[in-house]
């Protein structure tokens, strides 16, 4: 049968655009897009001929849906002005290669491709539709076939149906129920998918669950409900319209000859050399072929929109000789950007070794790569594994390079990066980008994971390590990796980072806060905590051993009271013999239940049990102990490094939505301070011999940023002058003076402050300072009546947060808040509260870090011995030469506070002493 082969141009432009570098001509006109464009189309005739074919693409104004919703598509970005600048002459190019071009104005590009596709079945020919957008599975007959290139899939009917879980003519009803985020199309709140199927499949169509909707129970049933006023429109707009009147008879659709004059001029312009090359030599082709060079295959799971042209970029060249890779670094010095990737032979930061280079490059102009790979392998171990450059050799030469300044180097997570060369004696510089940096600072609340950024900004599939290596007792080290599938999975990597890269770097340059913040903090503070990890902290293990000990015989003391209270022997670790002793033989109160019915025995139920009970209240400070000795006092020892004596624990940078950071292996963030044991744990992390630690800690910052943020006049007075904040609170409160407030008062007082921060309740409220929530109320007015900035500020958050979906920082970081608007109350209330505390939390963690900054910055710039070792919370640990003591008793509070100008004044602690605990 004769074949229609219709390609959704519209899709095919924004899947280059994103997926390639900024690749330019000489005279500066972007060209990437173009060059990708082309490139997949001769890719899908290679694999799709036909007798007939059109690109098709939407055209300018707007279309009939607009008319339609006046919201339809509202919230997507204007077209970049690269982009837009590439359309004309791409389009030149399509025609000039002899594919027929459309546009129809008012209509989209979806409703072209509809009408060609249901004319051409009803001529009885085949029709196959090159796209990735899901809209168009409602076409698919045994005449229509969707193929999708980013990932090689054909959905036929049966296809549609394994995929959406619906049949093709079932589609529409399918996307009016789940919406179309990407058009801005409402579907009804709450229902995803599987909710979609299970409707459809139960009632057969949309009309069916309409007609049934006050059968449907629960939330989703009241939702639907509310919806179905708005169902008919979701229904025409998500509906390809296949009856408008088209431009073109199919027989005006046969492809023409291309012209080559018009070509050569458009390639000339466009210095595409490769394909110039190719007009030249006659060639019936009009993109170039693959070049000849050492390269590696491609595995089927490393299928990529910018690999899905066949063309050399899925090539990756492997180094294996001196000379190749001098060559290579003559490229790299010359590159404007270099995407690198460094295989590890360990997990544990300081004691990786690389065991293979990749690196990436945008290709020079014309070339017939679109990007350039190579992948040096160093220290592969595999059985027959060729020769490889030695270690000494490699970096003989790459060394002067990753050491410059003027390198111009990006990569994802380059912190690895970073300890592996300092392993081998490499300070990597010249860092311009880091694409976990930039998705945080974007997009703080979605995955920064290489693999997800690939496919969410760049189209790009690229393979997890585990798919690789294998996960588990069977994971296969790096080393023993074959150099094929090792080129191949850095380089798909690097192309990805490449790729991530494009996308989010407009997307900083368009907001100027955020960038600033990446280009000024994030980036610049990684260096930063690779110092502070690579320099680790001491710790006293001997007195860690004791304090297990004594730990332990307390807890077996509490556990025989625990049993005497009982009246019988019992495991204090067992829920469900605990559950037996609370609730069934001692008869207290169920406060709650777990999932599976039973009586819950967590925390927050013998918190509340412990107020009346004995029992419990034994078994929280049972339960308290364990935690310090299983996570720190038994723990801790066994993490110091052999070859430094100390422990390195490691700060992830890009986790906490607020900026803070976070301590991992070991966490040394959540050490108690409340508690003597806890305090004690602290005692163990001690100074080296001839330093002592000096502990640097912000007083009462969220508090300051509120006084701040609320623009409260007696805030800002209690602050400017000095005065305790929480006695001023206490006094305001309770109509006292200064003077006449007592301590419990002052506590009181305190908790009522930071409370109020973080959003708490009058019921929360009543609970921590144990009076009846009637009393804790009358506190909360009395407070907003003294205090009417602060109550001012929350309500103006939460309406700034409703109708942004975001809160920022001082500084211009932005929090966001995807449960503002959700339908269930405990989940709003939720993010209500988060709306208030996180600018707080945010601004003291932006501050902290422009502290570390600062600090870093003075010691490098004054020759000190002085290492900074910890970050937690609000306060740095330094450890500190006994002769340079003095000096930073003076300066860290300079620096400190000068790291920006609030409405209050920022005052910095420092304390001194031989262990954390004396220090702090």
């Amino acid at each position: 049968m004769p074949t229609l082969l219709l390609v959704d141009g519209s899709s095919y432009l924004y899947r280059a655009f994103h997926a390639l570098p900024d690749l330019r001509n000489r005279v500066g006109e972007p060209t990437g897009a173009i060059r990708g464009v082309i490139s997949m189309l001769h890719a899908l005739l290679a694999d799709y001929p036909a007798d007939y074919r059109a690109v098709v693409f939407d055209a300018k104004g707007p279309t009939f849906r607009d008319d339609i919703y006046a919201d339809y598509k509202a919230h997507r970005p204007p077209m970049p002005d690269d982009l837009v600048a590439q359309i004309a002459p791409l389009h030149d190019c399509i025609r000039a290669a002899g594919w027929p071009l459309l546009t129809i104005a008012g209509v989209e590009a979806d409703d072209v491709i509809g009408a060609l596709a249901r004319t051409a079945a009803a001529a009885e020919m085949d029709c196959v539709i090159a796209t990735g957008d899901k809209d168009l599975a409602q076409l698919v007959t045994p005449r229509i076939t969707l193929v999708n290139t980013l990932n090689n899939e054909v959905l036929d009917p049966a296809g549609v149906l394994a995929k959406f879980g619906v049949p093709p003519e079932r589609i529409v009803d399918y996307l009016a129920l789940v919406g179309d985020t990407v058009d801005n199309v409402p579907g009804v709140a709450k229902v995803g998918p599987k909710t979609a199927v299970k409707w459809l499949n139960a009632y057969g169509s949309l009309a069916e669950i309409v007609a049934h909707a006050d059968e449907i129970k629960g939330v989703v049933g009241e939702n639907l409900r509310k919806h179905l006023d708005f169902l008919p429109t979701g229904v025409e707009l998500v509906t390809i319209r296949c009856d408008i009147p088209l431009t073109h008879t199919l027989d005006e659709l046969r492809p023409g000859a291309p012209d080559r004059a018009r070509l050569r001029e458009l390639y000339s312009r466009l210095e595409f050399k490769g394909w110039l090359q190719a007009l030249r030599d006659d060639s019936p082709d009009t993109a170039p072929a693959p070049a000849a060079s050492p390269t590696v295959s491609p595995a089927p799971t490393f299928e990529a929109a910018a690999q899905e042209t066949r063309s050399a970029d899925d090539d990756c060249a492997l180094i294996a000789d001196a000379a190749s890779l001098a060559a290579w670094l003559v490229r790299l010095q010359n590159a404007p950007r270099v995407a690198l990737s460094i295989a590890a032979s360990a997990d544990e930061p300081l004691q990786a070794h690389p065991v293979g280079i990749a690196w990436a490059i945008p290709a020079d102009p014309g070339a017939d790569h679109r990007i350039d790979a190579a992948y040096l392998p160093l220290a592969h171990n595999y059985a027959g594994a060729p020769d490889q450059l030695t270690e000494a050799a490699a970096f003989a030469l790459l060394k002067p390079w990753l050491e410059s300044s003027q390198a111009r180097i990006l990569g994802h997570h380059l912190g690895r990066a970073r300890h592996t060369l300092a392993n081998r004696g490499i300070a990597l510089d010249g860092v311009i980008d880091d694409t976990l940096l930039q998705s945080y600072i974007l997009e703080s609340g979605k995955s920064h994971e290489l693999e997800s950024l690939a496919a969410r900004h760049a189209g790009l599939k690229i393979p997890k390590e585990e798919e690789i290596l294998g996960k588990g007792v069977s994971r296969l080290p790096f080393a023993q990796l074959d150099f094929d599938h090792a080129a191949r999975y850095l380089a798909q990597h690097c192309r990805a980072i490449l790729g991530v890269d494009q996308a989010l770097r407009p997307q900083l340059a368009a907001q100027p806060p955020l960038e600033k913040l990446y280009r000024e903090l994030e980036l610049p503070l990684a260096k930063v905590l690779t110092r502070m990890e690579r320099n680790g902290v001491r710790i006293d293990a001997q007195a860690l051993a004791q304090q297990s000990h004594t730990l332990g015989q307390r807890m077996m003391t509490l556990e025989a009271e625990a049993q005497h209270i009982a009246q019988q022997p019992f495991n204090l670790n067992s829920p469900k013999q605990l559950a037996e002793i609370l609730f069934k033989q001692q008869g207290l109160p169920v406060i709650k239940k777990t999932p599976s019915g039973s009586p819950s025995t967590d925390e927050d139920v013998l918190e509340k049990l412990a107020e009346d009970y004995p029992l419990p209240k034994k078994l929280l400070e049972y339960r308290h102990l364990a935690k310090l000795k299983s996570t720190y006092t038994d723990k801790l020892p066994k993490m110091i490094a052999a070859h430094t004596g100390r422990v390195h624990t490691r700060y992830a940078q890009a986790v906490a939505v607020t900026g803070r950071l976070s301590s991992t292996d070991p966490n040394l963030q959540n050490i108690p301070i409340r508690s003597a044991e806890g305090r004690r744990i602290r005692s163990a992390f001690v100074a080296a011999p001839g330093c002592r630690l000096v502990s640097a800690d912000y007083s009462q910052i969220e508090l300051r940023i509120m006084a701040h943020l609320s623009d409260d006049p007696r805030l800002l007075q209690a602050f400017a002058q000095g005065e305790d904040i929480h006695r001023a609170t206490a006094a305001e409160i309770f109509g006292l003076t200064p003077l006449e407030v007592g301590n419990e008062q002052r506590r009181a007082a305190k908790v009522i402050n930071f409370g109020l921060i973080y959003g708490m309740s009058a019921f929360g409220l009543a609970k921590e300072l144990h009076v009846d929530r009637q009393a804790a109320a009358a506190y909360m007015d009395r407070y907003f009546a003294r205090y009417p900035g602060v109550a001012r500020y929350m309500e103006s958050t939460r309406q700034m947060a409703r109708a942004c979906g975001h809160v920022e920082t001082v500084f211009g970081r932005r929090l966001e808040l995807p449960e503002i608007a959700a339908g269930n109350a405990g989940r709003r209330q939720a993010a209500e509260r988060a709306a208030i505390n996180a600018p707080m939390q945010g601004t003291a963690a932006d501050l902290i870090k422009r502290a570390m900054l600062a600090v870093q910055d003075w010691l490098d710039r004054e020759g000190l011995r002085t290492r900074m070792l910890l970050q937690v919370h609000d306060e740095l640990i330094l450890e500190v030469p006994e002769d340079e003591v003095a000096r930073l008793r003076i300066e860290l509070p300079k620096l400190m506070a000068g790291v920006a100008q609030l409405k209050v004044p920022l005052i910095v602690d420092v304390g001194v002493g031989d262990n954390w605990d004396a220090a702090h």
